[in-house]
């Protein structure tokens, strides 16, 4: 085991140096830098997996087998060479040069949707995603055997789902919220014009990390930055950072960006200091991560007891902006539902459908049905139909999300979706463990919620 950890932590150092070369791209590195760190993305990924996919790695993991079938399933020892040996033989049927070709695609296409996206510039991005799904494809064709060519790219960050299964779960949630939605929009939408004013972004900044601090957000183990996207990342248990964006005339940004990313950062905070450098060492899943991103902004920072704690201090850090404006009210603007064209903006009633949306382009794409350069119209036409609305750039429409642009096509987007799911059942299970939380939420308590998630679902990684 001493030997496979050596092994491991070499690989993992490579890729988290490789993560903070990311992230400064995605904050602060000048444009200029873009060609020279694509390349150096590229160097970095391409000798992590060179040694991740090693012979001598997997003639170690053999020498261990024992270990894995011996030992109680649940043991760390049988857990790290169970994983350690998925993930080795899935990284050993990619060849190097495709993992660095692919690392500097993504590097340059981020780069590029970064300057297109505000110019509204599909068409100078075509060939940018034209690439990528290339590239998915070939990525999909290292891996024969599966019943679909996403099946190999969602094995990546939810394993054991495949295509069939989540679009069997997508189509049950699809039938059942496009009427609901329809349902809910014909109401009459809450007022929500004290959201949209001027509001200074030092004192939205200084509320956010507030709220996260109390949630158990550690800033000796991180930080927050802006970037146009925002993102959690990890280098090392002691260095968890987030990301946000700022609106000036919207309080929604960052406040719920910055809520949403501190519940991955908390995850990877919370993982076992005794998995450090090794597969174990992050989150358990897409899906699971993403379910605690949202549990943390919305089933908590959407609640009315996080509200009742957090208003009266809202409300005289922003007295002009806030000062006539009653807690019924506020509550009411930032839960109300509304058919909308941008994911990372929608409610917890009508995001799922955008999700939805993504996933089954994906798989579209992939089987070769959707033509990228189709994209623009056919999302336009799909938001008609399942949200009554249609973006009137494709800046609100194909170009928001930076997923595809900085990755593959297919094996992401479910996880919101999943996510989403499985944050009401963690968090229903911790009530019901802990019925006392949403009395010590309504005085600004999260301690007992933050343990029972650390206990049962962050310190045990993946």
């Amino acid at each position: 085991m001493r030997r496979l950890r050596e092994r491991l932590a070499e690989v993992y150092d490579l890729r988290y140096a490789a993560a903070v070369l990311y992230w400064d791209q995605a904050t602060y590195m000048p444009p200029g830098g873009a060609a020279a760190r694509g390349r150096q993305l590229a160097t970095l990924r391409r000798i992590a997996h060179e040694k991740f996919t090693d012979p001598a790695l997997g003639e170690l993991l053999e020498e261990l087998r024992p270990v894995e079938e011996e030992s109680p399933y649940g043991s760390d020892e049988a857990a790290l060479v169970r994983v350690t040996r998925r993930e080795h033989e899935r990284a050993a049927r990619l060849p190097p040069e495709f993992v660095a070709e692919l690392s500097g695609h993504t590097s340059a296409s981020y780069a590029a949707w970064t300057r297109a996206r505000p110019a509204d510039d599909f068409e100078g991005m075509r060939p940018y995603l034209e690439k990528t799904l290339e590239l998915s494809r070939r990525y999909a064709e290292f891996f024969p055997g599966h019943e679909h060519p996403a099946d190999p790219l969602i094995e990546v960050s939810d394993h054991g789902m495949t295509a069939l299964s989540v679009r069997a779960a997508f189509s049950e949630l699809r039938e059942a919220l496009v009427p609901l939605v329809a349902e809910v929009s014909g109401r009459p939408l809450p007022d929500d014009s004290c959201l949209r004013q001027p509001f200074d972004e030092a004192g939205q900044f200084a509320f956010s990390e507030e709220v996260i601090r109390r949630f158990g957000y550690d800033f000796e183990r991180g930080r927050q930055d802006l970037t146009v996207h925002p993102f959690a990342t990890k280098f090392s248990t002691g260095d968890v950072r987030i990301t946000t964006r700022s609106r000036e005339n919207d309080l929604r940004s960052p406040l719920f960006p910055t809520l949403h990313e501190s519940g991955h950062a908390m995850f990877e905070q919370g993982v076992s200091g005794a998995y450090e450098g090794t597969p174990l060492s992050r989150g358990t899943s897409m899906g699971v991560h993403e379910s605690q991103s949202r549990l943390w902004e919305n089933l908590v920072g959407r609640s009315r007891p996080f509200w009742e704690f957090f208003y009266p201090r809202l409300r005289d850090a922003f007295p002009e902006q806030l000062g006539s404006v009653e807690q019924e009210e506020f509550y009411r603007a930032i839960n109300r539902v509304e058919r909308s064209l941008v994911r990372t903006d929608a409610d917890e009633v009508t995001y799922n459908l955008h999700v939805i949306l993504r996933f089954d382009f994906e798989l579209a794409m992939l089987e070769g049905n959707l033509a990228v350069r189709d994209l623009p119209e056919a999302w336009r036409e799909r938001l008609r139909k399942d949200l009554g609305v249609v973006p009137e750039t494709d800046r609100d429409g194909v170009l928001q999300d930076a997923h595809w642009f900085n990755g593959t096509i297919g094996g992401m987007f479910q996880g919101y979706a999943l996510g989403n799911i499985m944050s009401a059942q963690f968090f229903d299970a911790a009530l019901r463990e802990h019925p006392e939380i949403p009395g010590e939420v309504s005085s600004g308590e999260f301690g007992t919620l933050h343990g029972w998630l650390t206990e049962n679902v962050y310190r045990h990684g993946k």
